[in-house]
């Protein structure tokens, strides 16, 4: 296969938008509500989808479970299975622009940002592949008259619920190692963004994965989401989206007795010091805030900056944000794309006026366009706040948008006690280039991924993880497979006697 990627007119994506639903290896109707899906770049409607039904979710976790025995996927030789991933990763990279295009056109995100996406999701499908190749069963030393071993088994059936704001990437990270175990898996992408991972299960399809160990059931949370984890023949589930509802889930997994993975909510310090290198810290920390148009649960949304460089940082910082452009993503200039959706752009207006009533003040951005072409966009003008407090409510709760608040810190102690003071453990960057300081400060912050001098920079091969309300488990890494699957333990008898025990 050729892995030259080839464009795709916005006209030609109609093939991609049909109204079905992937259930037990079969393109079907929907059971539940039709749905609208929107442009956020200029709010209107694109197409229209029956979105899966609670009855969808029965079948589609039966379809798995049938396709695991009919297919044999879950006893298939390492390398067999390795080789069927291997070939999803390369139809992805030869379709990256083709997924691009679909993506922003649901998401709103640039089409830079969606089909770097799309190559990240190919590479962990074929990262996957190679963990899975690679990986060995374990003899134990014998305490006894015994061989042992430890293997690892497919769980059999993982429920994979994913998020809106990087739905290809964060499709392959649950469902590549999910596959790569042994398993069968049903993905339930939101309703607001479901058409990729539609089309994904296309890929998958075509590279020869056998029908029905992937299905795909878009769907309310409420119903489709809840119904999936529920289900007393879903093994697992890996989860991606807000921390109350990942604490619900938790507590279904828990009534249980399920493993469960979450990846949760963030607010994120980012760290200036006043040796930094600041032309590398200003475009780091730009780029940590208001790349994605701020929603991403990784986002640097609270700026530390050391009292003596603050004034400077925080001018330059804020002239640099006035001048990031405002525009859809099929524009190459674009910058900062519209947000998802309407209703969540203006769930972020009112955090901004709430903090700005509260006291804060703003420095750039805080109102919604309302003329040319982004008036009747999801658009939100990146903005910084000042004069707030690490207690204030703006500098707590996760926005999820693209707003930062900037303020000073004086000393390391102040630094870190301001820093861990909150709910969330997700990310952390810093900027020095005092490496031992550095070193010293990241092991005091409270978080799973620390970045030092960069942010937002990703590689499969590193696992991830949240502490608190941020979320439980990790994702991601060479290990990601083994958290796919059940251990077990094998004692082979090499003693020469029966067990001395009792009267015989």
């Amino acid at each position: 296969m050729t892995l030259a990627a080839h464009f795709v007119s916005p006209t030609s994506l109609t093939a991609d938008l049909v109204d079905s639903i992937y259930v037990g290896g079969r393109w079907v109707l929907g059971t539940g509500d039709e749905i609208e899906t929107v442009d956020p770049a200029t709010s209107t409607v694109f197409a229209t989808l029956h979105s899966a039904g609670v009855e969808d979710v029965d079948t589609a976790v039966q379809g798995g479970i049938d396709a695991a025995h009919r297919s044999g996927w879950a006893t298939m030789l390492h390398h067999e299975r390795a080789a069927v991933l291997h070939r999803i990763g390369n139809s992805i990279e030869y379709n990256a622009d083709r997924i691009a295009a679909l993506q922003t056109l649901d998401t709103g995100k640039t089409l830079t940002e969606t089909r770097a996406l799309a190559l990240s999701a190919a590479n962990t499908f074929r990262y996957m592949a190679a963990a899975l190749e690679t990986m060995d069963g374990v003899l134990t030393t014998p305490r006894g008259p015994w061989m042992t071993m430890s293997t690892h088994e497919p769980m059999g059936v993982i429920g994979a619920i994913t998020p809106w704001n990087s739905p290809i990437a964060s499709d392959a990270q649950k469902i590549a190692p999910a596959l790569a175990a042994g398993n069968a898996v049903v993905a339930k992408p939101p309703v607001w963004a479901p058409w990729v991972t539609l089309l994904l299960a296309r890929l998958c399809d075509e590279a020869g994965l056998p029908a029905g160990l992937l299905s795909v059931i878009p769907g309310p949370g409420r119903t489709v989401g809840e119904a999936l984890v529920r289900h007393p023949d879903v093994a697992k589930v890996t989860f991606t989206g807000g921390t109350s509802t990942g604490r619900h889930l938790a507590h279904v997994a828990a009534d249980k007795l399920m493993p469960i993975t979450l990846e949760l909510g963030g607010k994120s310090p980012t760290i200036v010091f006043d040796d930094a290198d600041v032309e590398r810290a200003l475009q780091g920390v730009l780029y940590g805030i208001f790349s994605s148009s701020g929603q991403s649960c990784i986002a640097g949304s609270r700026i530390f900056v050391q009292r003596s460089l603050f004034e400077h940082f925080t001018n330059e910082l804020v002239a640099r944000a006035g001048r990031l452009r405002l525009g859809p993503g099929t524009d190459p200039s674009t910058d900062v794309a519209p947000m998802i959706t309407l209703a969540h752009r203006d769930s972020v207006a009112r955090m901004v006026d709430n903090a700005v009533l509260a006291g804060a003040r703003t420095l750039c951005g805080g109102a919604v366009p309302v003329e040319g072409r982004l008036a009747d966009g999801a658009y939100y003008p990146p903005t910084v706040l000042t004069d707030v407090t690490n207690t204030d409510a703006i500098c707590q709760e996760e926005i999820f948008g693209p707003v930062a608040v900037i303020m000073p810190f004086d000393d390391e102690l102040d630094l870190v006690e301001q820093a861990n003071d909150t709910a969330y453990g997700l990310a952390c960057g810093i900027w020095s280039q005092d490496y031992r300081r550095a070193l010293r400060i990241a092991k005091a912050i409270d978080a799973g991924t620390v970045w030092v001098n960069t942010y937002k920079q990703f590689s499969i091969s590193t696992p991830f993880t949240g502490l608190r309300d941020s979320g439980l488990g990790t994702e991601k890494g060479r290990d990601a497979v083994r958290h796919y699957s059940n251990q077990k333990s094998i004692y082979l008898d090499t003693s020469e006697s029966p067990i001395a025990w009792g009267r015989n």
